[in-house]
Parts: C-alpha cells; sequence; structure tokens
C-alpha cells in the first residue's frame, strides 16, 4: 500500500479512536459526581484502612501478602491505593480512572483487531460496541470493578504484542523474543489486576485460527481448493503474517502463557474466600443447568440489554429443567453452526469459542458467587468475541447489497446510537446505593440481595425500623442467608434490642460459622448484656478468622478493660491502631488505658500520634485534656491538666481547665483551690481577659452553688 492509500486509512483511524473515548466519556463521564458504593467499595477502598492511607511501602506489602473479599488481587489494590494518594476518598476521581482506563482499551481493541484483520470500519464497530453497551455499566460505574476494566486493558495489550511477535516471525529473534517477553508481562500484570484474564492462551490459539491464519493445513489434494478458499478469506478478513505452523506447534509455542495462566487458576483457588464453600454450594448438576442457562442470557442481555441488574439471585431449587434443556439445545445448535461453516466463515467458530471459552471461569461451575446465578460484569470480555463474530458475518450476509456501504453505515450508527443511549440510563442507577437497590427491587422484588443492601442503605440513613422489615423480608426469602441474619442483629442492636441481636447473630454463625464479623457482632452483642467472658471468647474467635480487622481488635481491647485486663486491652489497642493508624477511637481508648497505668509516657506518645498536634508539650497535654473533658472522662481530663501543670507551675490556662475537670467530676474545693490559683496567676501576668472571666465564674459558683457541690 502506498503513502497516499496509508493516509486517509490513518486519518479515518485516528478519527474513530477520537470517536470511542469521545463515547465512553459520554456514557460514563457521569460517574464523576457518583458515590462510593456500600457494596463491596468500603472493603477495597471507602473503608479499607490501608488504602484510604495513600501509598507507602507497607501499602505494597500488604497489596501483595493480603486478599480482599476472597481474591487476590495485588495490581488492582495498588491502583486503589494510588488513587487514595492522589484523590483521597473523594468517589469522582476513582471513578474518572474507571472510565479512562475503559477508554482506554476500547481504542486499543480497535487498534489490535484494525492490526490483525486490516478491516477498519468493521474493528470500529466491534470496539465501539465494547465500549457504550450497556453491560459494560457495572464494570465501569463500580469502583470496586477495577480489576475488570484493568485487567481488560493489559489482556488487550497483551494481544497486540503477540500479534507484533508474529508479524515479526521472521524478523531477528532478538526483537521477536523482546516482543514474546513482553506479551508475558502484559499477561502477568492482567492476572495481577483479576485472575479471569488467564483464558488468554486458549483466546491467542483462536486469533491464530483467524484471523492470523497461523494453523498449518493438511496438504491433502482434496483440501486444495478449501485452503485456497481460506486463504482468499484471510486475505478480506486477515493478516496472514506468518506462515502455518502444526496446531501442537502453536501449543507449544504458549507453554509459558499456560504456566502463568495455570499458576494464577491455583494461587486464586487457594485464596480462602473465592470458592464457595462446601456447605453452602449448590450440587454439581443444579451448577450445570444454570451455566447452560446463562449462557443464553448473556446472548439475550447483549442483543436486548433490558432489565439490567445486581444481582441476579440463584433460583431456589435450581434452574427449570425445560429451560436448561432449551438452553442446550441453542447452544449446541449454534456451536454445530458454527462448526459447520468453520471453512467458509471461519470468524463464527473463532468469536462463539472466545464467548464460550472466555466465560468458563465464571460461568458458575466452579462456583464463586453464593447469591448470584450470572453478573454482567462477567460479559465484559467475553462480549467482544460476539461482537466480532456477529460484525463480520453481517459484513458477509451484506456483500451483495446495493447501497451496502450506506446501509451499513447507517446501521452501525444507529446501533451504536441506541446502545449509548441505554447506556446512559444503565450507568445513572449506580449513582449512589439507595438508587443501585431501589432499582434492582424494580426488576425484582423477590431480590434478597437487594433488600439486604437496601436494608443496609436504610441503616445508615438512620432508619432501623425500615431496615427490619426489609431484612425479614430478605430472610422470608432465603432463610439461610448469613449476612441478612448479621444484619438484621445490627439494626436490632442499634434499636437497643442486644436479646434478639444476639439471636440473630447466633442465626447467622450457625449457617456459617467462619463468619468473622457475626463474631465480632456477637461479642459486641454480649457485652451491651454484661457477658464479658463469653464475649471475649467469641472475639478471639472472630480475629481468628479476620485477623486484620481493626474493629475486632478494638472490641476485645475494650470488653479486656471493662474487666479489667490493662496489659492486655493495651496490646489490643495498639494491634487496632497498627492495622488501621486513624483509629481515633482506638487511640483515645488506648491513652485512656495507658493514663490509669501511669504510663504517662506511654500516653504521650500515642497523643503526639494525633494530626496537627502542636509541639509544645503543655499545648499537647491542655488539648488532650480538653478532648477527655469534651468526651466527659473527669479523671483523665484531671490527669492531663495535672501534667500540664507538672510541665509549667504557672499557667493560669492549665489551672483554669482544671478547675473546670474537678468541678465536672464533683470535686468542689479541688475546683475552687484551682480556679484561685489561676485568678492569681492571670493577675500576675497581667492576663485581664482571663482574669475577669474566673472572677465572675467565682461570682456565680458562690451565689449559686450546684445542688450537692457545697464546699466540703
Amino acid at each position: 500500500m502506498t503513502g497516499k492509500a496509508r493516509d486517509p486509512q490513518i486519518l479515518q483511524a485516528v478519527c474513530v479512536c477520537i470517536f470511542l473515548a469521545l463515547a465512553v466519556l459520554a456514557v460514563f463521564g457521569q460517574t464523576a459526581h457518583f458515590e462510593f458504593m456500600g457494596y463491596d467499595d468500603p472493603a477495597y477502598v471507602s473503608a479499607n484502612p490501608v488504602v484510604e492511607h495513600g501509598l507507602s511501602v507497607q501499602a505494597v506489602g500488604w497489596a501483595f501478602a493480603h486478599t480482599q473479599l476472597g481474591n487476590w488481587i495485588p495490581l488492582t489494590i495498588l491502583s486503589h491505593i494510588l488513587d487514595c494518594q492522589l484523590f483521597g476518598l473523594n468517589a469522582g476521581g476513582h471513578h474518572i480512572v474507571n472510565v479512562l482506563f475503559h477508554a482506554a482499551t476500547a481504542v486499543l481493541l480497535f487498534l489490535v483487531l484494525r492490526q490483525m484483520t486490516r478491516r477498519l470500519w468493521r474493528s470500529a464497530f466491534v470496539a465501539a460496541v465494547f465500549a457504550v453497551h450497556p453491560l459494560r455499566a457495572e464494570s465501569v460505574a463500580w469502583v470496586s470493578e477495577r480489576k475488570d476494566v484493568l485487567s481488560a486493558f493489559f489482556f488487550v495489550l497483551a494481544i497486540g504484542a503477540y500479534v507484533r511477535f508474529v508479524e515479526k516471525w521472521k524478523a531477528e529473534s532478538r526483537k521477536q523474543n523482546f516482543l514474546y517477553a513482553l506479551t508475558l508481562l502484559f499477561f502477568a500484570l492482567g492476572l495481577l489486576a483479576k485472575s479471569m484474564v488467564a483464558t488468554l492462551p486458549f483466546v491467542l490459539l483462536l486469533l491464530d485460527y483467524w484471523p492470523l491464519g497461523r494453523i498449518q493445513e493438511k496438504q491433502k489434494a482434496e483440501s486444495r481448493k478449501q485452503r485456497s478458499e481460506i486463504g482468499d478469506q484471510r486475505s478480506e478478513g486477515g493478516s496472514q503474517k506468518a506462515p502455518g505452523l502444526p496446531f501442537g506447534a502453536l501449543v507449544k509455542e504458549k507453554l509459558p502463557l499456560f504456566f502463568l495462566s495455570a499458576a494464577s487458576c491455583g494461587v486464586a483457588a487457594l485464596v480462602p474466600g473465592l470458592i464457595v464453600t462446601a456447605a453452602n454450594r449448590v450440587p454439581l448438576l443444579e451448577r450445570l443447568g444454570n451455566a447452560a442457562v446463562s449462557y443464553v442470557v448473556y446472548l439475550r442481555q447483549t442483543v436486548c440489554p433490558l432489565g439490567l441488574a445486581i444481582p441476579y439471585p440463584l433460583p431456589p431449587n435450581g434452574q427449570p429443567p425445560w429451560k436448561v434443556s432449551l438452553a442446550l439445545l441453542l447452544l449446541a445448535a449454534m456451536t454445530a453452526g458454527a462448526v459447520v461453516w468453520r471453512k467458509k466463515r471461519p470468524w463464527l467458530l473463532a468469536g462463539w469459542l472466545w464467548y464460550l471459552g472466555m466465560l468458563v471461569p465464571v460461568i458458575g461451575i466452579v462456583q464463586i458467587s453464593g447469591d448470584a446465578a450470572h453478573a454482567d460484569r462477567y460479559t465484559y470480555l467475553p462480549g467482544i468475541g460476539l461482537a466480532m463474530a456477529a460484525t463480520w458475518a453481517v459484513a458477509d450476509w451484506s456483500a451483495g447489497w446495493k447501497h451496502r456501504r450506506t446501509a451499513l453505515g447507517g446501521l452501525m450508527m444507529a446501533v451504536t446510537g441506541a446502545l449509548a443511549v441505554c447506556a446512559c440510563v444503565q450507568t445513572s442507577y449506580w449513582k449512589d446505593s439507595e438508587s443501585l437497590w431501589t432499582r434492582a427491587l424494580a426488576c425484582d422484588s423477590s431480590n434478597s440481595t437487594a433488600l439486604n443492601n437496601m436494608g443496609n442503605v436504610l441503616v445508615n440513613q438512620n432508619k432501623p425500623d425500615k431496615a427490619i422489615a426489609l431484612f425479614r423480608k430478605a430472610l422470608d426469602i432465603a432463610p439461610g442467608f448469613a449476612e441478612a441474619h448479621n444484619n438484621l442483629g445490627l439494626a436490632l442492636f442499634a434499636m437497643g434490642n442486644a436479646k434478639d441481636a444476639i439471636a440473630e447473630f447466633r442465626g447467622a454463625l450457625e449457617i456459617d460459622p467462619d463468619y468473622g464479623e457475626a463474631r465480632n457482632n456477637l461479642g459486641s452483642g454480649l457485652c451491651a448484656m454484661g457477658n464479658l467472658d463469653e464475649a471475649i471468647v467469641q472475639f478471639h474467635k472472630a480475629l481468628r478468622l479476620i485477623p486484620n480487622s481493626a474493629p475486632a481488635c478494638y472490641n476485645l481491647a475494650s470488653a479486656l478493660a471493662r474487666k479489667g485486663n490493662l496489659e492486655e486491652a493495651i496490646a489490643q489497642y495498639r494491634k487496632a491502631l497498627e492495622i488501621n493508624p486513624g483509629y481515633a477511637e482506638a487511640r483515645y481508648y488506648l491513652c485512656k488505658a495507658l493514663l490509669r497505668t501511669g504510663d504517662m509516657d506511654g500516653a504521650m506518645a500515642r497523643f503526639q500520634e494525633q494530626p496537627a498536634m502542636s509541639p509544645d508539650p503543655l499545648a499537647r497535654w491542655t488539648h488532650f485534656g480538653n478532648d477527655f473533658l469534651q468526651r466527659q472522662d473527669w479523671e483523665e481530663a484531671i490527669l492531663c491538666y495535672r501534667q500540664a501543670i507538672q510541665i509549667n507551675p504557672r499557667s493560669a490556662d492549665a489551672f483554669a481547665n482544671l478547675g473546670m475537670a474537678c468541678l465536672k467530676k464533683g470535686e468542689t474545693k479541688q475546683a475552687l483551690d484551682a480556679w484561685q490559683k489561676a485568678l492569681e496567676l492571670a493577675a500576675a501576668q497581667k492576663n485581664v481577659a482571663l482574669a475577669a472571666a474566673l472572677q465572675q465564674q467565682l461570682r456565680l459558683y458562690q451565689t449559686n452553688p450546684p445542688p450537692g457541690n457545697a464546699p466540703r
């Protein structure tokens, strides 16, 4: 192709890239004003103490050493940490990063498809469908699904590097090795973002078949004509850049990729919480039936994306047999059709197997969700295969149309526009938790997960009585819903009904004995009932299940302090602060415990960790005393003010504050003595304002002493 011929295509490609970026921004830019969801976002970002404190060496190590909600996704967690470094807990910044990754992936997808197929407008349409389809809303508009957009970005980069590797097949080995290493690197980064991209080696084999045309045909005379036809199709729809190789050689070429894939799957399987435990696992036949139906549901949602919600509950007794049978028949027919047409229309088989294969990790045969039959986000990458197959099929079918270019151009714009409008509406439901769960219940009023989460929204709105009704309804639908039992217990506890709350926490633990949060909450309920010994046992059990739970450490410390075990309580308060350095309540009660043990230096050391603290010791102790005074901890306030006086015996303010604390505690004589000393110091230091205030306070007290506070 000459330079003159290439120039218009280059300009068109640039325009397509700009269009894709603007389309993504138009549909998903609204998320800049969205909130964090109460569903998973707290665990990943908004209530994760390590993540919210931003980038540090410790945070990087923590990202690789810990899992989140059953996922080992260190690269994704690092991206959340970096977001917090840049935006804090401003949710809009986190959302926009998701949008930018999605836009970048859409542009990359177009460029890679164009490179592979040499078809600009078909590649543009596939990328546009990927960019603005309503099924993308869950992955892009939900901060917790950063793992989708980040892993997809590296997935497409890996394909792009592989395509370049294939094109450089006859080039010097150093360049070829570099491109293969780049493919491995991008694949590894994708796996560190989300293990679902483990299917990449399988996808690359499909691309070897079509459009790259790398699979060597058998040398049989009767197949020469077929090979010639395939070669013609590849010249139209593919990029036959490398000589054909036997299938076994292509598999061997990808062994390092398969090794990475197997290692990632092995690590994922070992992570506690990813695979549903045997006690809660759906029987295998039900999982297989649900998988078949889910494949068809995703097809329907791709063609007609209406009624989308989160999540789609598992049927109580599995999918109906008639629905499973119809799904299997449809899948078998479509697979058979793709196989039959594989010679003349290889894109059908390649795209169909892309779709089927990429969904395998999340289709539910290996159960990774206890409450969802399927989920929109699972189609994020598998849907590309369907879009490719359909786009090339329509192009082939319309080959004889009279005004083909105009008709197909109009169809592309109409489909893209309709999808974009639907995606805008679908995305708007993600603006906050209330909107999301209202939408889910509008789609299915018997959605127990939506009822449970809407109850949480009402609890946060200080409407526990209304929340209780929703939790009970969720439990009527799904009696084995441990989280709903736990949340009902929390709502009852907020209403002051500790006894019934304890019963609900125990109910959650009967269903799931390893439910650490429920054990922690049971301990809190027992504390409220005065059963400290059993509460301490439950807190210890909770910490064995959730060792990095700062609230569980804090609750255990509080129970130990009430029992008088101050040294053990101090150790647990310290542990809570190690997990969450910003845990204000833990720091406060640690200081209180240290003061009670007489460890003034230790208390000061902890006090000094508070932000914006004055370097002046006198000012610090005064600040801490004021803090205790506001919390009505008179004894601790008195200790702090006396410590301030030891530092500066001529501080009129310290004596004035001491007088107030003593008065609040009921030590009237000590209060009057402190005020009198403060008045003498204020007069000597010519502090007119303080002296006047003290004189007024003394006159008020002398003329109208509080009942029971007469000088002793």
